[in-house]
């Protein structure tokens, strides 16, 4: 019996050691240094092996040893390494260079049909169930990595003047991503954590940033960049059918409409967290639609979304970047009470490899990762709550080592603690500041000068115009290291023909950041021209600077005086009140009748009016940028803007008693894979008789340049109303045409069209107030105005992102053609091509 058992033991630990072959290893992208999750590791000839996990990381047993181990993955090139026979462990890490990512030329169909079609389909119907948009509440902390690399540095800029300044002082610190030894650079690194919080109804979130850590190239106040890097700015949703990326929008591949945007091809059933999972692959139908290539996994019980691997390649219509990828993990949470579930993204990480912009330069990389735990669900708090959508936490700011270790899911890589020297070395560089300074000034439009004092802006700094010849201006504004509550600014102009020197000055005191709330005051004495006011032409400070070029027709002086105060009552209601005063001296013949008397003309005026103006946003999201809050929008919700004006006489020297309503309507929509639309809609009216510099002038654009907020075949004062409703109405199909057209899709062009219509007219008492001749016997200019009955209308077509850069548009005019001319002898035009050039991804 002895002999038996010692038999018997010799054997099982014969076994034992058998199997004691461990391999383990990390896998790695070699360009972006990123780990590659869910990727195939194997024994060749062997059935060892396993895959990795979403931090890239491998490990597997294997009882006997073959002499090579591989690794295979959706867009990547296959790689093999040898194995060391007889070691009981080993460790090998492999870095995979990006190869194509095509789908399997092998497909066998069930019945005709792709196997992958029924598993797809039953993953639609079951997203109502699994969607976390469905909750009624739902909340998580949230711990945010992020990091801006550069990286593809060709010899050629790495030996150029600039390139040596830059890379000599780091060859000793270079990080290396990959086999190959090419650097990357990194220049922003940040850490936060924060609570994230959902209410489905009404629709809410917010975000409570408890702590950063941020280090950057020309980051000098943390604050902006704070509220940018935390988890709102992270949210993918594979249930959603349409997901935002860098404000372009991506189809699911489980979208509503999947099998017209995607092939699929179901491969192994593998174990996640002990549950089996449909493994599929995923194309786009046409390389250059915003679709996904890669890999989902779909639980085989209820057919939810378990893990998603999947990137965008460059042959996709969007401009300077080369690939997107983005990965997913999602962990089922329970509703104890209930006993509803919902799948919930636990980590996330995205990489985004932006293109070099020419062949001399450098490309860069930003890399996401987010990692949510302490899920609740169904624990909607008061609405008051979610306001503001983004609030930092008092002393936010934390550079403590012993923290950020006791939060982060995962230590930090070595490469990523080289990050954090490496970034000091980088900005302290000379010309690296030199070159941070010029692009800030480029973006801003100014330049600091002393303790929070800022001149500019440089694109208003000169002119030339007939009125003025030579126009020079300096400005000023103050920033944050000035006042966290005051903000002043200020500029001078002169023409050098009228010898008349013009001013403006503004200042606002915050009384309250949360919730918003200021009171402002402002003067100005400056030159305008009829139907090119500054508050016709609103933001677009392009076209403001160019409207101060060329011909003035109707030039005047006007003084002006105004206060308000503005506060955000609730969550997306923000009323004003104010007051302002303005004269109108004309350069121009013109007079009004005053009082009904046709002997008593006035050729100036003031007036005095009461200004309430309500803007509702629903949704809308804001960040704080010093002192002031910018807007980024608002989810799926029109924002509206409705003002009243109330003329009042005898105050303040104003002549008129007057009432004026405008209203505002804007908003865009996605249809489907036919593009983005966008609309405003806009009202105005008042019943009173004044003159005809205190109506309606609608915007018109006589420049060689598109402006998206005018009239742009209708001329500088052509049109005037005292009642009037427009739209303005833009549809972009993306790449939906020349996606489909062979010779040129690689060219990534866009087709769009728009459309412009504009009711309106003026009375016949708004008429008679303007005499034919002044008292001297000289002929007065009136006005031209829209027959009610007939609409103003415009319609253009044209093809976006011409060299990434240019759109050219044809517009075509098609009302109001029977006049060669408009009241001041302009040219009418039916037809013009124009171009604009904007950034644009």
């Amino acid at each position: 019996m002895n002999k038996w058992y010692l038999a018997i033991l010799l054997l099982s630990l014969a076994c034992v050691t058998q199997a004691q072959h461990v391999i383990k290893g990390r896998i790695t992208d070699a360009t972006t240094g990123d780990p590659i999750p869910f990727a195939a590791v194997g024994l060749k000839g062997g059935s060892a092996g396993g895959n990795t996990d979403f931090d890239g990381n491998y490990s597997f047993a294997a009882r006997q040893l073959s002499d090579s181990i591989f690794v295979s993955y959706i867009g990547y090139q296959r790689a093999t390494k040898a194995v060391q026979p007889g070691l009981a462990e080993q460790t090998i890490d492999f870095q995979l260079m990006a190869g194509s990512s095509q789908l399997r030329e092998v497909r066998v169909y069930a019945k005709g049909e792709n196997p992958a079609f029924r598993i797809i389909r039953n993953a639609v119907a079951a997203k109502s169930t699994h969607d976390w948009r469905n909750l009624k509440a739902y909340e998580y902390e949230s711990y945010v990595k992020n990091e801006f690399d550069v990286n593809k540095i060709s010899d050629q800029f790495r030996k150029g003047p600039i390139g040596k300044k830059i890379t000599g002082p780091l060859e000793k610190l270079q990080k290396i991503a990959g086999d190959d030894g090419k650097p990357i650079i990194p220049i922003f690194l940040s850490e936060s954590f924060s609570d994230y919080y959902h209410r489905r109804n009404p629709e809410l979130t917010k975000e409570r940033i408890n702590k950063t850590k941020i280090t950057g190239v020309g980051i000098t106040d943390g604050s902006t960049f704070s509220q940018f890097i935390g988890s709102a700015f992270q949210q993918y949703n594979f249930y959603e059918n349409w997901l935002p990326i860098l404000r372009k929008e991506f189809i699911s591949p489980i979208a509503d409409g999947w099998r017209g945007s995607y092939d699929y091809f179901l491969g192994d059933t593998i174990q996640i967290d002990n549950a089996p999972c449909y493994e599929i692959e995923v194309t786009p139908r046409r390389a250059q639609d915003l679709a996904f290539v890669g890999k989902i996994w779909i639980d085989t019980a209820d057919y939810a979304l378990r893990q998603v691997d999947l990137r965008i390649s460059g042959d996709a219509n969007i401009n300077y970047v080369e690939s997107i990828a983005i990965q997913q993990q999602l962990t089922v949470v329970e509703d104890s009470t209930t006993k509803q579930r919902a799948w919930l993204p636990k980590q996330t990480r995205v990489l985004i490899d932006v293109k070099e912009f020419t062949k001399n330069s450098v490309g860069f990389l930003a890399k996401f990762f987010v990692s949510n735990r302490n899920f609740k669900i169904n624990q909607p708090r008061e609405a008051t709550f979610y306001n503001p959508a983004v609030e930092l936490a008092d002393h936010y700011r934390e550079q403590k080592d012993n923290y950020w270790q006791q939060i982060r899911p995962d230590s930090l890589t070595a490469e990523e603690r080289t990050a954090y020297s490496l970034i000091d070395s980088v900005k302290n560089i000379p010309i690296v500041r030199s070159y941070t300074q010029i692009l800030s000034i480029i973006a801003n439009g100014y330049q600091r000068i002393y303790n929070g004092i800022e001149l500019g802006p440089f694109l208003s700094t000169g002119a030339f115009n007939t009125i003025e010849g030579l126009r020079l201006r300096a400005g000023f504004r103050t920033n944050a290291e000035f006042s966290k509550v005051w903000v002043l600014s200020g500029y001078l102009a002169y023409g050098f023909k009228d010898n008349v020197m013009k001013y403006g000055a503004d200042a606002k005191y915050i009384i309250s950041r949360k919730p918003w709330a200021e009171i402002g005051a402002s003067t100005s004495y400056d030159l305008e021209q009829i139907g090119l006011t500054t508050e016709a032409v609103g933001n677009n400070s392009l076209f403001a600077t160019y409207s101060r070029f060329g011909r003035y027709r109707r030039g005047y002086y006007q003084r002006e005086y105004m206060s308000y105060i503005r506060a955000e009552l609730i969550k997306g209601l923000t009323p004003m009140i104010g007051i302002r005063r303005r004269s109108f001296e004309p350069l121009y013949n013109f007079a009004y009748v005053n009082n009904g008397d046709p002997s008593g003309q006035s050729g100036t005026y003031q007036n005095t009016e009461l200004i309430t103006e309500l803007r509702i946003a629903k949704n809308e999201l804001f960040i704080y940028n010093d002192n002031d809050r910018v807007s980024l929008g608002t989810a799926q919700s029109p924002i509206y803007t409705l003002r009243y004006s109330l003329g009042l006489q005898n105050t303040l020297g104003g002549d008129f008693n007057y009432h004026r309503f405008t209203l505002t309507m804007a908003d865009n929509f996605r249809v489907g894979i036919l593009g983005r639309s966008f609309y405003t809609l806009s009202a105005g009216y008042t019943p009173s008789t004044l003159p005809y510099p205190l109506l309606f002038p609608h915007l018109g654009n006589q420049s060689l340049f598109y402006v998206g907020n005018a009239f742009n075949m209708m001329n500088y004062f052509e049109f005037l109303s005292d009642r009037y409703a427009s739209l303005k109405y833009e549809h972009n199909f993306e790449g939906l045409l020349f996606n489909r057209l062979p010779a040129i899709k690689r060219l990534k062009w866009r087709t769009l069209l728009n459309v412009n219509v504009l009711y309106g007219g003026a009375r016949q008492a708004n008429r008679d107030i303007i005499p034919d001749y002044d008292l001297q016997g000289n002929p007065i200019p009136g006005f031209g105005s829209l027959n009610p009955s007939t609409p103003y209308v415009e319609v253009g077509y044209g093809i976006d992102n011409i060299f990434k850069f240019f759109r050219i548009e044809a517009i075509h005019r098609l009302t109001y053609l029977n006049q060669p001319t408009t009241i001041d002898g302009v040219k009418i035009n039916r037809f013009a091509v124009k171009a604009s050039a904007y950034f644009t991804l």
